[in-house]
């Protein structure tokens, strides 16, 4: 029997005739024809040679032996893309009941009856391997596209991460100056930016929710103008970086809408966002808000490049970048996508309009009104639960302005707080300390959280310590590593001041 290698294995023709001289006279005449071929000797080295790869199957009928569904079963297990063709040679008169439950059984069956004329051979021979050929091309795309999903996926994992490390240290700054009462404006505007910040994170984390439409929407009924507010607030410096002129018109009366207010600022900032980038400097830009019956419209128009008619029906499908002509090719290409499928959600209609090129463009966002008064609540507004008595905590984070803000909120929150920068030195300061939680990042050099936890948990006096990850690593799997490798909490920077007193709460308690 040839030994064959790697794709040769795929390609060739596996030969099952017991009877006389068949294979070896069928193999001789496919080999003229450049077909590979390998023989089998029985119907158990059919099988083995079925899981090392073949391309099609060439079989008689007194091989396949009535009562055997091994054959069945092994095809049962074919990937999808999957559908090997088999080539069925059948005594004279091809009416057999078994041949009639091989057909049905084995899928993929061509019938070839005794005596076979040799062209007849070739053309069905060459026809499954043609078939099977087309069956591996749709391998490859499927594997191609499978590794460009996991290589994204691996981006959006990397980009989440190194955006949320920055974004820790901002917050926990915020809530040391909202905890302390002072500069109440500065961390009101600055938390409400790293908010919308983390929502983009999460926005890119959750890429395939949002092509899925399945972004989680904490609907209720709100009202309008604050929403254009935020929106604009958002996207202020931006404007004012480019030295755009920006009016706002809305009504007097309140418009109410039901609505996820956090997620309607982002469709209104993206949008002005987007104007901003396609607007040259100097330019205008228009945000109005108007009622129209039981809905109402909202509309961000620019005076710059425009969009061409052939460009339009394009603009919000994902990962778009239109022509340079058109639009400059910046961005991930998921701003306007997410605006869709987010304005959609809360039962609107996103369009969008321009004269052409030169001529300016318009977003127009319709949204029905909702006759609901709006929950009168200041989300802004948290209270300060001290800790009663002073609970020992220490950080470890080689991130010094994250470890450093977090020390400092935690403090102000009743901790008493130690602070490392690197493994080595927290496991110095825990045999002194005895700290009652330990908030741990994972990717520290030299020794990262997993080692350090694992150095904690074989300490005899530390079984009892909590293990808190605080970490840019937010995915599902990373949150089961933190659980296998001993941590009792897995925190994704950068945490919010609720999670925060309600984890320390608990350890106090």
């Amino acid at each position: 029997m040839t030994d064959f290698s790697g794709a040769r294995l795929e390609r060739r023709l596996l030969i099952l005739a017991p009877i006389g001289k068949d294979a070896s006279l069928i193999e001789s005449m496919l080999r003229s024809e450049s077909v590979e071929c390998t023989v089998c000797a029985d119907f158990t080295t059919l099988l083995s040679e079925l899981e090392r790869g073949a391309a099609a199957i060439l079989v008689g009928e007194e091989a396949l032996v009535d009562g055997d569904s091994r054959l069945a079963s092994f095809l049962t297990r074919q990937p999808s893309w999957s559908d090997i063709p088999i080539l069925l040679m059948t005594r004279p008169g091809a009416d057999s009941s078994y041949v009639e439950r091989a057909s049905t059984l084995l899928g993929n069956v061509t019938l070839l009856e005794r005596p076979i004329r040799v062209v007849a051979l070739f053309s069905a021979v060459r026809s499954a391997l043609r078939a099977r050929a087309r069956q591996y091309q749709t391998r490859a795309y499927l594997y191609e596209r499978e590794q460009a999903d996991k290589r994204k996926d691996e981006f959006l994992a990397t980009l989440a991460h190194e955006l949320r490390n920055p974004l820790a240290p901002i917050r926990n700054w915020v809530n040391v100056m909202r905890l302390s009462g002072s500069a109440e404006k500065i961390w009101d505007l600055m938390d409400r930016q790293v908010s919308h910040m983390v929502r983009l994170v999460d926005d890119l984390m959750e890429l395939s929710r949002i092509t899925r439409g399945k972004i989680e929407l904490r609907m209720e009924p709100v009202e309008l103008t604050p929403i254009l507010a935020a929106a604009v607030e958002a996207s202020r410096p931006l404007i004012e970086s480019r030295k755009q002129q920006l009016s706002v018109e809305v009504p007097d009366e309140p418009v109410v809408v039901n609505a996820d207010s956090v997620r309607l600022a982002q469709v209104i900032s993206n949008l002005l966002n987007n104007a901003v980038k396609y607007t040259p400097e100097s330019g205008a830009i228009a945000l109005t808000m108007t009622r129209e019956g039981e809905r109402v419209k909202i509309s961000v128009k620019d005076s710059g490049i425009g969009i061409s008619a052939a460009a339009l029906p394009r603009v919000f499908d994902m990962f778009v970048q239109l022509d340079a002509h058109d639009r400059e090719q910046t961005g991930l290409g998921i701003g306007l996508t997410l605006v869709r499928s987010l304005v959609e959600m809360h039962g609107g209609k996103v369009e969008a309009r321009s004269a052409g090129r030169g001529q300016g463009s318009e977003f127009v966002v319709r949204l029905p009104i909702s006759d609901r008064m709006p929950v009168s609540a200041d989300p802004t507004v948290l209270s300060l639960h001290r800790l009663r008595g002073r609970t020992k905590v220490l950080i470890i984070d080689d991130n010094h302005d994250a470890a450093d803000s977090l020390g400092a909120l935690l403090e102000v929150m009743g901790a008493d707080i130690r602070v490392a920068y690197d493994g080595l030195s927290g496991l110095e300061i825990l045999d002194s300390f005895r700290p009652a939680a330990v908030f741990l990042d994972l990717g520290m050099p030299d020794m990262d959280g997993y080692e350090v936890a694992h150095q904690i948990r074989s300490r005899p006096d530390a079984h009892d310590t909590v293990l808190i990850a605080l970490t840019g690593w937010g995915q599902e799997r990373d949150r089961r590593r933190t659980a296998e490798a001993g941590f009792n909490r897995h925190l994704a920077k950068p945490a919010d001041l609720e999670t925060l007193q309600s984890v320390l709460t608990s350890i106090a308690s």
